[in-house]
């Protein structure tokens, strides 16, 4: 009898965030869906949303407010809302004004009820089964944002983007993560400065990455006040770690806000504690890399936005609630560690549209420009109004040490090793390959595998009993951690070693613990950054700027390993990783640095400043330059006194899109309201108030000229005098008019840049270098200039 019924049984299992009909008794569920004749009551109601997995068979539902049974229901009473074509969509609405004398939950509730109206009309069930449009919102989007997120399927969503009402509809889309010593680097001191937290304590910085590890010593709110009186954020009531450092936390995950914060893996605290970390003496990796793990401000406030969920990654959907709440919540600035595959139009990045509504409100955002490089055109991230950082080295290269003990020579590849008794003999063996088939069932106890060049599959090698691997790449300026000892070396190097296993008939190697050696060549900017230019605008130079993001050391969660695999045991409380990512936190670090020194300065005016006041890099090692780098590397230190700034807002933005022939719905979509491009014609990109300069041409050869017109506001001393002195290439010109400035006050002043010449190709490079540099004999504004040819770009 058993054995008939099993046949019938189904395994279910739902993930948080799943769709699911919840099946009720009649006479029970007449709160949840209300009829007026139990008769014709339905037998499953919704669909709603999963919000928990209680044990391994109960689930939580998100049920109607003023719903009175419990919430928690057997998997027995479930079954998945099985909607092919339905999935969701961000919908931008025009704004929708609501009278001064309403509350702010009042006004919240009327455009909820626009929303609801809205999608009413175009929903193919009419809200049968309890499925009305109160049910279909993911989000609703009323603060800085106008708008909603919503399941819909093509058909309905079709009927919505007709409506008067409606200025244009996304699919949502998946964004993934971009993924100590470099404060040092960058000269900051690695105390936590009383006296700089007189300024620092009133900066609140938006982390909207994968959560935070809140136990971490980064955290500590040791000697910090009651947050500051302009928080109005909140605190997640299943999150109960918040303090005067960690001052607000908000988990979303399509439609769910009742997920818990916290950070399961990594990324977050990794980019939080870098971003406004306190300072920590005697940090390191397990003993590795040892020092004082601190970030530019750590007196800042850190405001917690979890919109990433390991491999579900960080949905658009969520990223737009975060922003629209950190906007109303407060912060001064955002960070925003990722990013999607390949750049989009402005209107339809969604990430962009955030960032530009936070603009509006005064919010900084950075962003990682991604890590996929050394591609040309490969920066994802390129909206003029955000910080796009590419990632650099410091002068700290991690190495470890490989021992041919036959030969006794060592070669040095680039992982990090810190495992506790390694460095003994082991036998050198070629299985062929690593990847799982390959070692699937084999036993090389004692062995260190020859893997070549194709993937390392770390769990297999583990399951084997082998002592490590070796791996070759192209690229070696960036150490990983793995799950076994391991060494990456190049390409040469890994010959070099097979003509040693090839020479011997018992080849023995010993793999070492890493070390740290200085880098005379840093900064660099890394193999794995993405390159420009701006393939939306490319006469906008991306990325912005460059910021350590090779082999940084912050803050981990002790619940997960240091390589992420499931048969790595060591949990550390710091960890080593790359990326884009650990270069934005950087920036945004800085960034908050100069806020907490002028509150009052526009985004614009401070990209102005840590774009002017950055360290110029070498092109020596990156044919790419500009495109690679931005103005170079981040100077903190020098950025909160810039001397001259170049600003923008809101207009200006929305200038540059009429210049790109934006039509009015989609810049309707970008300022939430009426905006009318100038009568006189589009204008030119070049119009906008830039701090740096970028003159995409035709091809090489061929001559040009162009005219660049800029503004300066003074903010250092009322009699400033500034002299622009040009360096360029042969074969460019570059001049300025007027060549001085001369100011009485905080005033402005304008003056033109104008390139011409022609571009030959140089071996070693891709376009010309050359810059302005205006200076009164205390300051030095710095204004990078890049020629490029868009023909060897798209090639």
């Amino acid at each position: 009898m058993k054995h008939q019924a099993d046949k019938h049984r189904q395994e279910r299992q739902f993930q948080v965030g799943a769709r699911v009909y919840l099946k009720l008794q009649p006479y029970v569920q007449s709160s949840v869906a209300p009829r007026a004749n139990h008769k014709l009551l339905f037998k499953f109601y919704g669909p709603y949303t999963v919000t928990a997995r209680i044990g391994s068979v109960a689930y939580r539902l998100a049920l109607p407010p003023g719903s009175r049974i419990h919430p928690v229901f057997h998997v027995s009473q479930l079954k998945a809302a099985l909607r092919p074509s339905a999935q969701i969509y961000i919908v931008f609405t025009a704004r929708q004004p609501a009278p001064e004398t309403l509350s702010e939950s009042a006004a919240r509730a009327r455009i909820e009820s626009f929303h609801h109206g809205l999608l009413s009309d175009a929903l193919d069930d009419g809200g049968g089964g309890g499925s009305g449009a109160p049910e279909r919102v993911v989000y609703h989007y009323t603060r800085s944002l106008h708008g909603f997120a919503a399941r819909l399927t093509q058909r309905e969503k079709n009927k919505l983007a007709a409506m008067d009402d409606v200025l244009s509809i996304h699919e949502k889309a998946t964004y993934h993560p971009r993924t100590t010593r470099s404060w040092d680097f960058l000269g900051l001191p690695r105390h936590n400065d009383p006296k700089r937290l007189l300024f620092e304590k009133d900066v609140i910085i938006g982390m909207v990455d994968s959560g935070v590890w809140p136990e971490s010593e980064s955290f500590s709110d040791s000697g910090l006040p009651p947050p500051p009186a302009k928080w109005k954020g909140v605190c997640s009531s299943n999150f109960t770690a918040c303090n005067n450092k960690i001052i607000g936390a908000r988990a979303y995950k399509d439609g769910v806000t009742t997920l818990s914060p916290r950070d399961d893996d990594g990324h977050g605290t990794h980019t939080a504690s870098t971003a406004a970390g306190r300072a920590v003496p005697g940090a390191s990796m397990g003993g590795f890399a040892g020092g004082t793990a601190r970030s530019a401000v750590p007196g800042a406030r850190l405001a917690i936005y979890k919109v990433c969920w390991g491999d579900d990654g960080c949905s658009t959907a969520d990223i737009l609630m975060a922003f629209d709440d950190a906007v109303a919540d407060g912060v001064d600035v955002l960070s925003a560690s990722v990013g999607s595959d390949f750049p989009a139009d402005y209107a339809d990045d969604l990430m962009a549209v955030g960032a530009f509504h936070a603009m509006r409100r005064g919010v900084v955002t950075s962003v990682a420009a991604g890590n996929d490089g050394p591609r040309l055109g490969a920066v994802t991230n390129v909206a003029p109004w955000v910080h796009s950082v590419a990632a650099s080295t410091t002068d700290r290269r991690i190495v470890s040490d490989l021992v041919l003990l036959g030969h006794g020579k060592t070669i040095s590849g680039s992982s990090i090793n810190v495992f506790p008794g390694i460095g003994g003999r082991s036998v050198l063996i070629d299985p062929g390959a690593c990847g799982q088939r390959e070692l699937k069932g084999k036993n090389y106890k004692g062995a260190i595998l020859l893997c070549g060049g194709q993937s390392l599959n770390e769990e297999s090698v583990h399951a084997t009993g082998a002592d490590g691997a070796i791996q070759f790449r192209h690229n070696t300026d960036t150490a990983f951690s793995f799950a076994v000892p391991a060494v990456r070396v190049t390409k040469s190097q890994y010959e070099e070693i097979m003509d040693y296993y090839n020479s011997t008939r018992l080849a023995l190697v010993s793999i070492r613990n890493s070390q740290a050696r200085f880098d005379a060549t840093a900064p660099r900017v890394g193999f794995f950054s993405s390159r420009g230019p701006n393939m939306i605008t490319p006469g906008i130079l991306k990325p912005d700027i460059s910021a350590p993001g090779v082999d940084i050391l912050a803050a981990w969660p002790e619940s997960m390993s240091v390589s992420g695999s499931a048969v790595d045991d060591r949990q550390l409380s710091y960890n080593i990783i790359s990326g884009t990512s650990m270069a934005c936190p950087h920036v945004t670090g800085a960034a908050a640095y100069v806020k907490s020194v002028h509150p009052d300065w526009s985004p614009a005016a401070v990209m102005s400043a840590l774009i002017t006041t950055a360290t110029p890099m070498s092109a020596s090692s990156t044919p790419e330059a500009e495109l690679a780098y931005g103005a170079g590397q981040v100077n903190p230190l020098h950025a909160p006194y810039p001397g001259l700034i170049y600003d923008a807002g809101e207009d200006d933005y929305l200038g540059l899109l009429c210049a790109q022939g934006y039509n009015v719905t989609q810049i309707a979509t970008m300022a939430g309201g009426d905006f009318v491009c100038p009568e006189d014609g589009r204008g030119s990109v070049a119009n906008l108030n830039y701090p740096s300069i970028a003159v995409p041409i035709l091809n090489y050869g061929v001559r040009f000229a162009v005219d660049v017109p800029r503004t300066v506001t003074n903010v250092g001393p009322d009699d400033s005098v500034y002299h622009a002195n040009v360096t360029s290439v042969p074969g460019i010109a570059v001049s300025v008019t007027p060549h001085k400035l001369a100011f009485s006050s905080t005033e402005k002043m304008n003056f033109t840049v104008r390139v011409s010449g022609w571009l030959a190709p140089v071996e070693g490079t891709l376009g010309a270098s050359a810059s302005i540099v205006w200076s009164d004999g205390r300051h030095q504004v710095r204004s990078p200039i890049y020629v490029f040819p868009l023909s060897a770009t798209r090639g």
